[in-house]
């Protein structure tokens, strides 16, 4: 049971590949091939506001399970070991709700998802800061908000004749 929890928990093992890449770089690109993993994904979620909706909190609940159940399996050690990456796929998920799954929203929730994970703004970062896995998912959930909210004014604007 605990190689297919960490299986769930690295991606299928994709967080491995950027450390034999990149062995000497504190960033190991995990969390971009974590987030590039889930863009396909989000093409199953329902279509539907409130079935998106209900998958999307059942898979936060899923993560954090998943996310404890690595750390307490011995594999993976520290906070938010980067290793991790089935919480980018929560985020990139919070990211692309209630959005056209067109390329470009797809890539703009990429791209606005993967900088406010990594620049960490509040709340993103007071997330980070807790240790458990309900922190190792909600900052990626909260960056994902920031990316989605970033997307609605966006649409709201270019709507208004702004863009």
């Amino acid at each position: 049971m605990q190689k297919i929890i960490n299986a769930l928990a690295t991606g299928f093992f994709i967080s491995y590949l950027p450390a034999l890449v990149i062995p000497f770089k504190k960033n190991t690109g995990a969390g971009f091939l974590g987030t590039a993993l889930s863009v396909p994904f989000v093409l199953l979620f329902p279509y539907h506001f409130m079935g998106y909706l209900l998958v999307l909190v059942l898979f936060w609940i899923f993560c954090i399970w998943i996310c404890k159940k690595a750390k307490l399996g011995g594999t993976f050690k520290g906070h938010d070991n980067p290793k991790i990456v089935i919480d980018e796929a929560a985020g990139y998920f919070t990211a692309m709700m209630f959005l056209p799954r067109t390329w470009p929203y797809l890539l703009a929730a990429f791209v606005l998802f993967r900088t406010f994970d990594t620049l960490k703004p509040w709340p993103v970062k007071y997330f980070d800061r807790m240790p458990n896995a309900f922190g190792v998912v909600f900052d990626d959930v909260s960056a994902g908000i920031l990316a989605n909210i970033a997307l609605q004014i966006f649409i709201i604007l270019s709507h208004a004749g702004i863009f």
